[in-house]
């Protein structure tokens, strides 16, 4: 039967924790209070009594373990890495600048990537798990990633981005920590204080994705506007300095296409330059790009006007947010960049990664994720 460690919800998930579960009796989520930093877990998935499906998100519906079958009698054990943070900052010395908070926005307020407490979600058709051990793990390698509400964590259903379910391509032996946000711009994730968090406990071995550009490109909000090929590179530049200062490896990724089709089914660019500022900064850093600009293109084409909506939130009205269908494809394409790429970052990747073309993308119709 469950039990949950009486003093889980005293204090912070600091010691390896045990839960076991009665057959038939996995719980739909488990929260408990857990200290900031990375953590693997051990599943043991199955059944003694009935077939399973079991679907594994963490935190703000990071996509973990997608769909995992067992037989009844059949048992499965799977680790997985999952980072948790607080938004939290150690104070600056005296008479240094700075602040002690990330400064969340109203939509941040409650939801589970921004809190002390560490969280997992079991569904699918039929979810079964029997025990979770949970280790506190920082010495792991950590993918950060930075941007907009193109790549952030969506807390709430249907939509999502293909941040959320990036993690789904690794092995456990590395963690990601997703900081991109809603709104967020370069300047206003600096003035924000995300940089500084992230920056905060990043380490020699990491890696930092930036993805940048719908928001940075609006002239309507002059105080975060910058200018494709002066400002907008400068400060791609800042991230990309950052993060070397702390032996990270940074990784530019060009912001994928708004679904915007011409009269012959193409796909119109309205990223203006920013894509190729991308680009110019990376030829000139000698940073590792992944084009997703380009490769949204042949997947939003592939799709067609017709078929393409459902990749899009809201069915279609949205054309610049996705849904999950959508945001997995995404992810697809942006792990096919670090497939193909000379990142040491590839041999992290799950065993099951395959190749993919993103001309080719699954049937939107038979694909499902629960």
């Amino acid at each position: 039967m469950l039990w949950l460690l009486l003093f889980s919800s005293l204090v912070a998930l600091a010691a390896p924790v045990h839960f076991e579960y009665a057959d038939g009796a996995t719980p739909p989520t488990v929260t408990i209070p857990a200290e900031e930093g990375n953590y693997r877990v051990l599943l043991r998935v199955g059944s003694t009594s009935k077939n399973c499906l079991t679907t594994v998100r963490a935190e703000s519906r990071r996509l973990m373990i997608e769909k995992l079958p067992t037989a009844a009698g059949e048992f499965k054990e799977v680790t997985i890495a999952v980072n948790v943070r607080n938004s939290r900052l150690a104070p600056p010395p005296a008479n240094a600048p700075g602040g002690t908070e990330v400064r969340l926005n109203a939509r941040e307020k409650g939801v589970l990537h921004w809190d002390d407490q560490f969280s997992l979600e079991f569904t699918g058709p039929h979810p079964c798990v029997a025990s979770v051990d949970i280790v506190k793990a920082d010495q792991l390698p950590t993918v950060f990633i930075a941007g907009d509400s193109t790549v952030t964590d969506q807390p709430r259903e249907p939509n999502a981005s293909w941040g959320q379910m990036f993690t789904r391509f690794f092995r456990s032996e590395i963690a990601v920590a997703n900081h991109a946000e809603s709104g967020e711009t370069m300047k206003s994730f600096i003035t924000g204080m995300r940089l500084d968090k992230l920056l905060s406990y990043m380490k020699s071995g990491d890696y930092l994705f930036l993805q940048f550009g719908h928001n940075d490109q609006k002239e309507i909000w002059p105080q975060t506007y910058v200018e494709a090929f002066t400002t907008y590179k400068a400060y791609l530049k800042v991230f990309i300095a950052e993060a070397r200062r702390r032996g990270a490896t940074p990784v530019l990724v060009t912001s994928m296409h708004r679904r915007n089709f011409d009269e012959h089914g193409k796909i119109r660019n309205t990223l203006g330059d920013y894509p190729e500022a991308v680009r110019q900064v990376v030829r000139e850093e000698k940073v590792a790009l992944i084009d997703l600009h380009a490769m949204s293109a042949k997947l939003y084409e592939a799709l067609g006007p017709e078929k393409s909506p459902v990749a899009f939130a809201g069915n279609g009205r949205d054309a610049t947010h996705h849904s999950a269908y959508g945001a997995y494809e995404l992810a697809k394409c942006v792990i096919e960049g670090v497939r193909t790429s000379d990142l040491g970052l590839k041999k992290f990747l799950a065993e099951d990664v395959k190749p993919f073309d993103p001309s080719k993308p699954d049937d939107p119709e038979t694909w499902r994720l629960k």
